[in-house]
Formats: C-alpha cells, structure tokens, sequence
C-alpha cells in the first residue's frame, strides 16, 4: 500500500446505510421511494407541492427514527478509525441520515444536507427537528407558517459545505470512497481532485464502477470497510 497516509478523506453514500435498511434513490428510473425524483427533490416541486414534499420527508424522516433502522458495522468501524487515527481525517456524506453521528463520527460534513434538520426561507436559519411538520407548522424564528423546508440539497442546488472538501482533498494523501459510484456532481471530482494532488485513491463498493480510482475493493460495506480501515491501523 505503499507509506502510511498522514491525511485521508472519506466519501459515503448510499451503499454504506443501505444495509441499515435506508433505500436509495434509483437513478435508473427516476423514482425515491416510488415518487419521481421532480415532485420531492427539487425546489420547483416543492413550490408546486410543499405539502407532498413535507409529507414525503416526514414519513422518511419518522423511519430514520424507528427502531428498525441503526447504525452498521460500518459506520461503527469509521467511527472508531477517526479516534485511533494520528494523523488528520475527514468524512463527508452523501447521505441525508444521521447514522455516522449515532455512530460517533465526530468530524463529518454533510455534503446533501440533514433529514433531522429544516431551514427558514426567509432567515436561513436551521433548527434540528423530529416530528412531523407540514405547510401550516410555525416557523421558530419568524413564527410564520409554511416558512420552513427541508434542510436537504435538491436536485440544481450547490451542495454544502464544498470550500471545506476541496480544502481537504488538496492536501490529503489518502481518498477513499465508500457505497457511491461518485457519479453525481460535484462527488464525481472528488478523486480526480485527489489524484491531481497525488493522493492515493480506493474505491469500496459493492461492484466496481469502473473509475479512475487505484484500487477497488468490492463487497459489503459492513464487511469490507472494518477490513480495509483496520489494514490502516495496524501501523499506528
């Protein structure tokens, strides 16, 4: 594997919360949780609809909370890594769950926004939220109804937190995808920003995408990720 890195970056998507029993968006047809992705994912369905694209949230949102769905061991084995790492490490999601915090990842970006979280249209403050709201809930800063959508990055909206990732891949030495074929913009960039920089690049997936990266390894994330990460640790 060559030195041991001193900086890593590691992207998450879906792949790594479906074995939670999350569904993922099927680009193949356009649908999340059979609903076109334009109805519950963009800002011009939400202007169309907020009561469907409310609902939609609520009900994903109330699954987030049940007791079927936790964190795997996955998301358990990151969550260790980051606090037996010596060197600097980053992890930024694709995923809107909060299954690495309930993990205990500490230093973690949210690259598509939070299901637990709604924004004010008017303030653009963000406050956490649990229950079920809809276009008549009271918005807590400007006590307006039907001032509040999801705090989630919709299909044509700039994913957050990008100065920061691009920060972080410039000077990692070490990029490691986990359950995303990093075919969406901007995550797509994301290895080759790193393999500018002459990071090393590994992709863990369930199947290889076919991408640039300089290594694949192909499996279940709640078996490959404790693998591949305690392969890191043996050094430290």
């Amino acid at each position: 594997m060559g030195s041991k890195p001193e900086s890593i970056v590691v992207l998450t998507g879906a792949g790594i919360s479906a074995e939670s029993g999350i569904q993922t968006f099927r680009a193949a047809d356009g649908l999340w949780e059979n609903h076109p992705v334009d109805e519950v994912a963009t800002p011009e369905g939400f202007e169309r609809n907020p009561q469907l694209v409310y609902e939609f949230y609520n009900q994903r949102r109330r699954k987030l909370l049940s007791n079927e769905i936790r964190p795997n061991a996955a998301h358990s084995y990151l969550a260790k890594f980051e606090h037996e790492f010596q060197g600097e490490f980053l992890l930024v999601t694709q995923n809107i769950d909060n299954l690495h915090e309930r993990a205990g990842s500490e230093n973690l970006l949210h690259m598509h926004g939070e299901l637990l979280k709604m924004r004010c249209l008017n303030s653009q403050l963000v406050f956490d939220i649990n229950e079920d709201i809809g276009f008549d809930t009271h918005c807590r800063c400007c006590r307006s109804p039907g001032n509040l959508r999801p705090h989630i990055v919709w299909f044509g909206e700039m994913p957050f937190h990008m100065n920061k990732i691009n920060q972080a891949l410039e000077s990692c030495d070490l990029f490691v995808a986990i359950g995303t074929s990093g075919n969406v913009y901007p995550a797509s960039g994301f290895y080759q920003t790193a393999k500018i920089r002459r990071a090393r690049t590994v992709e863990l997936n369930l199947e290889r995408t076919g991408s640039g990266f300089d290594e694949h390894i192909t499996g279940k994330a709640s078996e490959i990720v404790p693998s591949y990460f305690d392969s890191l640790l043996t050094d430290y």
